[in-house]
């Protein structure tokens, strides 16, 4: 099945290889615009599109925003050393501060991948000032592609290198409802 993005959900996987994408799980009466009614594919293709992310680190939750108004949210995976702000290169930080979704990549080493802007002109500065590298390629993305680990390691633990980790199904939610340029705020 194709949806209307061309990304291509899954079906009939097992649980030995890539988990199938379900519907997201946001709850219907969050949205009145979400069609109750036909395939899963013309319920996602009718969601809000949200104009903000945010993800609150210490909560371990992303939020889509329309309008100052929340419109779905997920659990999230975090760095390794999700404490504080990313201030180098290899710190397993999640970074914190404003950025936007910059580039979208559906072939990535993980069920798809949107890059933020991280980082800053003022982080990169920073970073060069304490002759250290600021680090890069922080993504919001699905499960990994191939895993080393069982699926209830990604589902219950931070474990990317400073990344935003969702369900392959919440994944899909996020890569429908956002596009290149939208806001995202991280916070503690």
């Amino acid at each position: 099945m194709v949806a209307p993005s061309g990304v291509v959900l899954a079906q009939g996987f097992n649980s030995m290889s890539a988990p199938a994408v379900a519907a997201p799980s946001v709850p219907v009466a969050a949205s009145p615009n979400v069609v109750t009614s036909g395939s899963p594919v013309a319920k996602m293709a009718s969601f809000e599109q949200a104009d903000k992310v945010v993800v609150r680190k210490g909560e371990r939750r992303l939020y889509l925003l329309r309008e100052d108004r929340v419109i779905a949210e997920y659990p999230v995976r975090l760095g390794l050393n999700p404490f504080g702000p990313k201030t180098r290169e290899g710190d397993f930080r999640t970074p914190e501060g404003k950025y936007r979704l910059v580039k979208r990549n559906q072939n990535s080493d993980f069920f798809l991948s949107i890059q933020l802007s991280y980082p800053s002109a003022e982080e990169a500065a920073v970073a060069r000032e304490n002759g250290v590298e600021p680090g890069g390629q922080i993504m919001i993305h699905g499960q990994p592609n191939v895993p080393r680990k069982g699926l209830e390691f990604y589902a219950t633990r931070d474990w990317t290198d400073g990344c935003i980790a969702l369900s392959n199904s919440d994944m899909v939610d996020v890569w429908l409802r956002t596009g290149v340029g939208v806001p995202i705020e991280i916070r503690p």
